[in-house]
Formats: C-alpha cells, structure tokens, sequence
C-alpha cells in the first residue's frame, strides 16, 4: 500500500507502489490518468494513495492537456499516466505543446515486459525514441530500485531552469517487481545539466541594464511566458520606471492589460499601438521571451531601430533569432528583484524621462483602439467576450483552443493576474481548451474558469465533457460557432479568392443547419446547454451560464465571414498592418 511514512520504508512493495509513493513524496496531489493494460499496476496502486486523487479523462490527449492546463494555472508540475502503445503515442501532441510553452509537466507511460521488448509485441512503441525531440529529458526504467531516483529527477528536471515535459516508461515487470525503496540516493543529473542552470544575475550588468533605460527616450518592455512566475516583480519595475508594457499571446497577464501603461498584446494581431511602440522604439527590453515569428514578423524590421536588452533563463534562445545588444542569463524573477532593489536604492535617483513617448502612445490607443462592426442580430464574436469579460470583472481562468476564437479572446478578454489566461501558443494544438480547462478547474477549485473555444477546436476533444460533469467542474464552455475553420477560412479569404478547399464544418446537404448540433450533445452528458443566435440575447444568455452551477454549455452562432484584425501578414512588418478587411468581400 502505498504511504508516505518513512516507517514501511523497510517493507518489500512492487515498483508500482513504489511509484505512488514517489510521486507523493514530490507533492503530486492529482493525477490525470487513463487505465490500459501496461499501466494497470499502477492504478491498483493509486486506488489506495490516502492523497492522491486520480482524474479520469476520456483520451490521452485529453488527459495530457489536463495536466497541462493543471500545471499552466497553478505552477505545479502537471501528472498525466498512459499505457503502452497508442495510449502512450496518443501523449505525443501534448508532450509537444508542452515542451514550445515551457509548461512543467511528467507523464508516466506503461510500457511491455522488458523481455518483450523490440519484439514488436501487443501494444509495444518505442516512446523514449518518439518522445525524445519534444521532451526536456525522458528515461525508461530497467531497475526497479531507480524508481525513486528517476521520479525526483524527472520532477527536478520538468521545474528547474526552463521548465519543460519529462516522460517516464515503465515496463509491466517494473511495475510488478518487489523491492525496498531507498529515498535518499542521488538523482545523478548530468554536470552539464547543472551547469547550465543560471545563476544570480550579476549586478553590473543590472546597472548597465538601468543606464540604458535612464538613457532611452522610447523604451517598450516585451514581456513573455517566462514573466509568469514574477508579475509583482514587473508590476514594480513599471512602477519604478514608467516603461510601457506589450506582451506576447504567453505572455498574457504577466502585467495587468487594463493597466495605463500596457499596450496589450503585440505581433501577428496584436494591437496597433503595440506593434507601432516596438517599431519606434529606441530600447527593447525583451523579458521571457523567444522572439517568436509571430511576435516579429520579418525579423531584420523588427524593433530596428532598438537597443535590445533580452534577459531569459535559457541561454540557447539568446541571440537564437534577434541579436541583442546586452544578454543576461538568468531567472527573469530574480533579475527584476535585482533591478528593483537598485532602483529603490541609489540609482533609483536617475531620471526616467518618457512622458512624450507615453502621451504619443496614448494618441495611438485613441486612433487605433481595437473594434469590430455588427451586422443587425448577427453576434460578432468579440461583442460575445467583451459581455463576458464584463460580467465575470475580468476574474476567470480563460482556455482557449486554437484559432480565430482564441486571438479574439486574446484581443478583448482582460487578464490582470498571470496563469489567468491557458492557451497552446507554440504549437497551435486544437482541442486544447476543454481538457486544460478542467485541469485548470482542478487546481482551482471554486474558481471560474472558461472554455472560450471554436466549433473546430471543441469538436476534436469533445468527450471531456464527460469529465467535467462526473467530477461536476465549475467549467463553462462558450463556444463561437461559425461553421468553418475560421483561421483557415480567413487566409483563404485574403490568399485564393475565397476558395472553400474542405473547411467548412457543417452538413454541407443543410448548410442553413447548424452542424453537429452541440447542445444536443452537451444533454447526453447531463451537462445544460443552450443555443443563442441574436446578439439581443447574448447577455441574459452569458448570465445564464455563469450562474448555473457546474458544467455548461453556451453555443454561440456567429458569422464565418469575420476576420481577426489587426493583422500583420505572415513574414511581414508594421507598415504591412491590415486594418480593415473581411470575409464579406466578393472575389
């Protein structure tokens, strides 16, 4: 029976207790699992963890972004389990997700008897080899003594440094071998794994930071993913320093977007004060970030006329993409706290001087604000989130899946606190915002959270509303229906004349029917669910859905002919911005 009392450490256990036992001893409290044939040691196990509480998805992939979405709104690694072969290949995409959004994770994989494998046995795949390009480290235990050791590496490995996925397979006969757990032996991690662990930031280099500053008279913050872990620190240095603030679509939250000095999000379809901030300046101090495409566009135009200050904690994505002109490797978290403490000190006493770059960006927030048009009762997506983000105050734990849906709850959703906002922004994996929802809702429990999804996202990974009405999840899901791939849709619309090549999503026999019929659906999972097509109705509907409790669903209808705007075209500039543009033009 697996327990965290030293005292039945002397006992001989399988290695699936084992396990159990190492994954409490490192504070795994939940776990998002489901059973095969290879893994079932280890569920007979988890059924007797007096502390850990097993949630059961109904994919892997489901539970994989469970765990994701888990870890992405709490910090806490995330703990998905598979089975052998498809079950564990099934983790695949998730992995993925998770390795381009530095999100902590360790999943857990059965794997065949040690003996069967390579011999193309039932349900055998060679997970370590297919993991090992989108994990930060993965391991296939052959001892069952290196139980213990593995499981507190692989949870060292997935928080440490720049956090990542870590897989660990398992073999059936691990699982059943008998054993006396030793907890104290070394993780034996490589030198050059620890070596490349960053350290406190030097000063010097905080100063030179602070006399760059002191000296720019158009300095912008680019802020990313790697923030979420120090919004007071960059909420502080704002305040010190008086540097507007833009964000990444990872980056959402880091620092509040109703604050005066953010600009919200820029790149791709960030806003135009935004992008127009970064094109002008004359320093970049780019924290937590990768200089991702879509944030840059054509990199050589990016932020050409900025000093670039770019402090990350992964030394390989310095000077990866953009050159900077200073580079401090180190924990973002840790250098804010340096960088404040010197402000507040002596050198707080420079002159940051930047009330005409401020009142110039304001200008541009009056001429560019973000907007949309209506077309009678047509809802217009944005119109749908601005209700929403109106009626939960900016409060709620917002997933997304991936899409126009997921730029326009970007664009007019209000994040004011990090780990608000759960989105797959490397990859673009859809049917990641039901399952990261209810991981979310699991590590936040009696907190609202929102599913703001597209009818395509939602469809792929639909039967986990399964889960979140067996575990009755304060989970609701809103999803903007057009019938089509909208993000697709949209580039066919502005590269080949409107040329529908497979994406609408509806019954292509009854186009004037909406196709599948998803409150129908919602029903046969005991979950309420209502349809709304007038944009009179959205409010009373939106209200409805927030104060019924548990799990629900509103479909929301809205035209296939919206486009996300801005937009600055792929591998273009800021002066390619597109401003006004839609589906409803004739070709």
């Amino acid at each position: 029976m697996a327990s965290s009392s030293p005292a039945v450490t002397t006992l001989r256990r399988n290695g699936a207790d084992i396990l159990v036992e190492a994954l409490e001893r490192c504070g795994v409290r939940d776990v998002f699992a489901y059973p095969g044939g290879a893994c079932m040691e280890i569920h007979q196990e988890l059924t007797r963890s007096p502390t850990i509480r097993t949630h059961l998805l109904r994919h892997e992939q489901g539970e994989a972004f469970a765990a994701s979405g888990y870890a992405r709104a709490s910090g806490r690694p995330g703990v998905c389990i598979a089975t052998s072969g498809p079950g564990a290949t099934n983790l695949v995409t998730a992995l993925a997700d998770a390795h381009l959004d530095s999100v902590p994770l360790v999943a857990i994989t059965g794997q065949v008897p040690r003996c069967m494998i390579g011999t193309g046995a039932f349900q055998e795949t060679p997970v370590v080899e297919v993991t090992r390009p989108v994990t930060k480290h993965n391991y296939l235990v052959l001892d069952v003594d290196d139980i213990p050791r593995i499981i507190k590496a692989a949870f060292f490995l997935a928080s440490s440094g720049r956090p990542g996925p870590v897989l660990v397979d398992i073999p059936k006969d691990i699982q059943q071998h008998m054993a006396v757990p030793s907890w104290d032996t070394p993780m034996q991690l490589t030198s050059r794994y620890i070596a490349r662990l960053p350290e406190q930031p030097a000063t010097d280099l905080l100063e030179q930071v602070i006399h760059l500053a002191a000296e720019a008279r158009r300095p912008v913050l680019y802020v990313g993913g790697g923030c979420s872990a120090s919004g007071d620190e960059l909420r502080r240095f704002v305040e010190l320093t008086g540097i507007p603030v833009a964000t990444t679509l990872m980056g959402l939250g880091n620092f509040p977007s109703d604050h005066p000095l953010s600009l919200r999000m820029l790149g791709m379809h960030g806003t135009v004060y935004a992008n127009y901030a970064v094109d002008k300046a004359d320093l970049l101090l780019a924290f937590g970030v990768r200089f991702d495409d879509r944030v840059t566009g054509r990199i050589e135009a990016f932020a050409s006329r900025a000093k670039i200050v770019h402090i990350d904690i992964d030394p390989t994505e310095i000077g990866k993409n953009k050159q900077p002109h200073v580079t401090i490797c180190a924990d973002v978290k840790l250098a804010l706290q340096g960088m404040n403490a010197l402000l507040e000190g002596s050198i707080g006493e420079k002159n940051f001087y930047y009330r005409d770059w401020c009142l110039k960006l304001e200008q541009k927030k009056i001429e560019f604000p973000l907007g949309y048009q209506t077309f009678g009762e047509a809802i217009p997506p944005q119109y749908a989130i601005q209700v929403l983000d109106e009626m939960t105050n900016g409060e709620a734990i917002v997933a997304t899946g991936v899409g126009q849906h997921q730029m326009w709850a970007a664009q007019y959703y209000t994040y004011r606190r990090p780990r608000q906002w759960l989105s797959s922004g490397g990859l673009g994996a859809m049917g990641f915002g039901l399952p990261a929802a209810a991981g979310a809702a699991v590590a936040n429990p009696g907190v609202a959270v929102i599913d703001i999804d597209g009818d395509g996202s939602f469809l792929m990974n639909i039967q986990e509303l399964a889960m979140i009405r067996i575990e009755n999840l304060q989970v609701k899901v809103m999803v903007l229906n057009n019938q089509h791939l909208g993000m697709v849709v949209q580039w066919e619309d502005m590269l080949y004349k409107a040329n529908r090549a497979h994406t609408f999503l509806g019954n292509p026999e009854k186009e004037s029917e909406i196709y599948p019929d998803f409150v129908t659906i919602a029903r046969g999972f005991s979950i309420p669910a209502v349809r709304v097509a007038k944009k009179s109705k959205v409010r009373a509907a939106i209200k409805e859905m927030l104060e019924t409790p548990g799990p629900y669903l509103l479909d929301v209808i809205v035209p296939h002919q919206e486009h996300v705007l801005p937009m600055i075209p792929s591998g273009g500039s800021f002066k390619d911005t597109i401003l006004d543009e839609d589906g409803r033009t004739l070709h």
